[in-house]
């Protein structure tokens, strides 16, 4: 699920509130760095202080995974070492088929428990009236009255952006649509816009689209799939580095270059604190 993965993380750390609102998680102060909290070798997906002094952990599944409540746990304790309180955690499920997770698990006097929110079940027209143009993509997710209509008004929308921003937008869309089977509706609400985009002709989308589109279908080898999603990484952060700290020498670009996705997904995490381009590649 990488791809959906680095697109959902970007989309929810974006500078609206419209869905923290809607998991009832309050307003976020900062988010938290979690390469420091592995467990194994997995790394959590999202950790944020909220105004309240609370911690919330999301994590994002578009897959049954049959021992989450012990991966939850997990990851409560390590949370728990570093910062000294227990997390409050929802697993945010954002797959096609129906959610089967347990929430809790009880061994002798040990009862653990979590929150299991279905996507789907969301209220896709509070994050479609959204400012944010974040929250607009993420509402093909959740519940709407209108699917096509919805489609059709973030596509008018991303139409008014400027080309890098717009194309950004329109692979993000792209990728998410595919796990609601979205992917013709987003395709055909494209093609009416009055300017050409062809995403599959991009050598940063094209990898991630076609995945998210069919993910029997094998184009290319697994190199040039994984290359591409390592280049689709690159330019996402380069262009969110470039917003932060303006114009980023070339040696910045081969140093992402030579990473690997976890260690992009890691740098990407810091730039949320870093106060200097030194401080988060140091």
């Amino acid at each position: 699920m990488q791809h959906f993965d680095v697109t959902l993380k970007l989309l929810l750390q974006g500078p609206s509130a419209a869905l923290l609102r809607a998991l009832g998680g309050g307003k976020v102060v900062r988010w938290l760095p979690v390469e420091a909290l592995k467990v194994e070798t997995r790394q959590m997906d999202l950790l944020c202080q909220l105004a309240d002094g609370g911690i919330l952990h999301i994590e994002l599944q578009s897959t049954n995974y049959p021992d989450m409540p012990a991966r939850m746990a997990e990851y409560a304790l390590g949370v728990r070492r570093r910062y000294r309180r227990m997390p409050r955690q929802i697993v945010l499920f954002v797959g096609r088929g129906p959610m089967r997770m347990r929430t809790s698990f009880k061994e002798g006097e040990m009862i653990f428990r979590y929150e299991l929110v279905d996507f789907r079940h969301l209220d896709g027209e509070e994050l479609l009236a959204s400012p944010d143009l974040g929250d607009n993509v993420l509402a093909v997710l959740a519940k709407l009255r209108d699917r096509k209509g919805a489609v059709a008004q973030i596509v008018s929308r991303i139409g008014r952006l400027k080309d890098a921003r717009r194309e950004e937008a329109l692979a993000q869309l792209s990728i998410l649509a595919g796990l609601r089977g979205l992917e013709r509706t987003v395709q055909e609400e494209v093609e009416r816009m009055p300017i050409v985009v062809d995403l599959m002709k991009n050598k940063i989308y094209a990898p991630l689209i076609r995945e998210a589109q069919a993910k029997g279908i094998a184009e290319g080898t697994a190199k040039g799939k994984a290359a591409g999603i390592v280049e689709g990484e690159r330019s996402l952060l380069l262009r969110q580095m470039r917003k932060r700290f303006g114009t980023i020498p070339h040696s910045v670009d081969e140093q992402l270059a030579a990473k690997t996705p976890e260690e992009l997904e890691s740098v990407g995490l810091r730039l949320l604190d870093a106060q200097s381009l030194a401080e988060l590649l140091g």
